[in-house]
């Protein structure tokens, strides 16, 4: 079951109401990273959103997620839901959750960073908010660009995830 460690709800100028929920323990995660880095990912994009919503969340979390909405019970990085607002003044661009514990089991064959791997989920849950796929093999190239290009962004700019 999900246990909630830390929560904020703030304001940053480019989404009016960022709320970010860490309900994992398998990677100690700032809040401040995840919302600095959602600010860059915003401005780079030339993006203003109303709200925006991250769960960070455990290994049985993202499992029930996955097959409540996709039918399919395995782990997985991340998912999200973008969030379609019917009032064209409000833009609830959407919610993402992002599971630690994949990037560190990851990261333990593959040797790589966990923080920079759960900073791809994140970017790789906000490009699906803004509309890309990966499902079509031409879609999923254009999608994987994106993603280094956003990467490169944020970790030239130090802001990747961190605790």
């Amino acid at each position: 079951m999900m246990k909630k460690r830390s929560s904020a709800s703030l304001k940053r100028p480019s989404c009016k109401e960022l709320s970010i929920e860490d309900c994992q323990s398998d990677l100690p995660i700032s809040l401040n990273s995840v919302a600095d880095s959602i600010e860059a990912l915003l401005k780079h994009e030339q993006m203003v959103c109303d709200a925006f919503s991250v769960s960070i969340v455990d290994k049985e979390t993202i499992c029930q997620l996955h097959e409540q909405f996709f039918n399919d019970p395995s782990l997985t990085d991340c998912i999200s839901f973008p969030i379609d607002s019917e009032e064209e003044s409000f833009c609830f661009l959407g919610e993402t959750f992002i599971c630690p514990h994949t990037a560190v089991e990851y990261v333990k064959s593959s040797g790589e960073d966990a923080y920079e791997e759960c900073t791809l989920y994140l970017v790789h849950s906000f490009l699906h908010l803004l509309g890309y796929d990966d499902i079509d093999p031409d879609d999923e190239k254009i999608m994987r660009n994106r993603e280094k290009e956003l990467m490169s962004y944020l970790k030239k700019n130090d802001l990747c995830l961190n605790f």
